[in-house]
């Protein structure tokens, strides 16, 4: 009998492009998804996406069935409410450098708006906005859950991910020597040994995930 691998499912953060987790994805060599989020970063806005309620929704699109799924940043906070919205479809979940629905103001975590909009001017302001702490919520999540966390990352310090493995019953902190809030570009290799190892396959040289729009059915 076959067993089937479950498709990855990566979200970037508020830069919104599909490309922040290739260099991770081509060395995974697994069947996957690289989803942009229309109006962060560089990407053209749509109609349709006016906030993170609207990105949860869009992400659900792409779970069919039931997937592992890869954040960074606020990617890991649309992870986290998929978790929560649809428990059955996640098997397995990686954050990286992510609030994560903690206070990360009340850890350390420095504030990224200012800096974010010089960098993106043109990008959707609802960004900026207040997000719901769902610490709370956390323990019902019992997808196992892999937290890499660089030691050098000021947005999203290192108390955030102890945090967040103190409340979620099933995961496990990894930390990344002299990692930022982009570890997962900075130190790809290690990052993709250990998602790899996280989701029981070996990590290659080959790439099988493909950007798409994030607005058509997925077809793998």
């Amino acid at each position: 009998m076959t067993t089937q691998t479950a498709k990855i499912l990566f979200l970037p953060g508020a830069g919104g492009s599909a490309s922040f987790w290739q260099p991770v994805a081509d060395r995974l060599g697994r069947d996957g998804t690289l989803l942009a989020w229309p109006g962060l970063g560089n990407e053209p806005a749509h109609p349709g996406v006016n906030g993170i309620d609207d990105l949860v929704r869009l992400a659900l699109r792409h779970m069919t069935e039931p997937v592992d799924i890869v954040a960074q940043s606020m990617g890991g906070l649309v992870a986290i409410r998929l978790a929560l919205a649809a428990p059955t479809r996640v098997n397995r979940l990686v954050l990286a450098a992510t609030s994560g629905g903690v206070p990360v103001a009340d850890l350390g975590g420095t504030d990224w708006r200012a800096d974010y909009f010089l960098a993106y001017p043109g990008a959707a302001r609802w960004i900026a906005d207040p997000q719901e702490d769902l610490s709370a919520r956390l323990p019902s999540i019992t997808a196992p859950t892999l937290l890499l966390w660089g030691d050098r990352d000021p947005i999203s310090p290192l108390a955030v991910g102890q945090r967040l493995a103190s409340l979620l019953p099933r995961a496990r902190l990894q930390i990344v020597p002299g990692g930022n809030h982009d570890l997962a570009q900075t130190h790809a290799d290690l990052v993709a040994d250990a998602i790899a190892h996280h989701l029981g396959a070996p990590a290659a040289c080959n790439n099988a995930s493909g950007i798409i729009d994030p607005f058509r059915e997925t077809s793998r």
